[in-house]
């Protein structure tokens, strides 16, 4: 058994075993697997273990990638910082955009979607613990934006996107991402829909699930160790 096959039946079982432990049907949570930095083949290799959503964060890469694979029914999910001169080449190419944080940049996407493809899902990337080296709308900013965001034409407002504060401790983990379920919460209740909560990683994925995560992103749990820059 090859180590990606090996790996995704390990990240598999762990999130069947986080769903299971929270009363949760693991059909609830979908896998993202990160492939920045990782080789087409690789990617290729994933697809035939079952996996078929993948996460990029750097724009030319991917679109490498997109090319090379594009004789497989994958959908790709841009899960970087978004800049404003790339935005044409991201809402041409991709299915997803997790990390929208500025009305600006949903705009841009919005704008340059091509008309003959299905909407694009976005995420509002949420900066749940305030930290400055991180991007994200702030939790007070989101029910604004997703309403501003919801209202514009060939985008559709999926959910919220969040990478909180690295932690060991599981219950700071949970408290966390609690945070993000409940602002969810709050945006649906004043009448936007959203079905996604993007969040989880490696570190974190049985507390993000137990607090209603329903796409969990994994890169070196499912790939292996990146291979060390000569």
């Amino acid at each position: 058994m090859s180590i990606i096959a090996e790996k995704t039946t390990q990240v598999v079982s762990e999130i069947n075993q986080a769903c299971l432990a929270t009363g949760r049907h693991p059909s609830e949570v979908a896998l993202l697997a990160v492939s920045k930095t990782r080789s087409a083949n690789e990617v290729r290799e994933a697809y035939q273990q079952g996996l078929t959503r993948f996460g990029e964060n750097y724009l030319q890469e991917a679109l490498d990638k997109i090319q090379e694979l594009d004789d497989l029914p994958l959908e790709w999910h841009f899960i970087g910082p978004v800049q404003s001169n790339k935005t044409r080449q991201i809402a041409e190419a991709f299915d997803w955009v997790h990390s929208v944080d500025r009305l600006k940049i949903a705009r841009r996407l919005s704008e340059q979607r091509p008309t003959d493809l299905p909407d694009l899902n976005v995420c509002l990337q949420v900066n749940i613990d305030d930290e400055s080296s991180k991007s994200g709308c702030s939790p007070d900013e989101a029910l604004e934006l997703a309403r501003a965001i919801a209202a514009l034409p060939h985008i559709c407002l999926r959910g919220l996107m969040a990478i909180p504060a690295a932690s060991d401790d599981e219950t700071v983990q949970r408290l966390a991402f609690a945070k993000v379920r409940e602002l969810a919460e709050r945006i649906r209740a004043n009448g936007l829909a959203m079905d996604t909560l993007s969040m989880g990683m490696s570190g974190d994925l049985a507390a993000a699930i137990a607090e209603g995560s329903t796409l969990v992103r994994i890169g070196t749990a499912l790939f292996g160790p990146r291979a060390a820059k000569g």
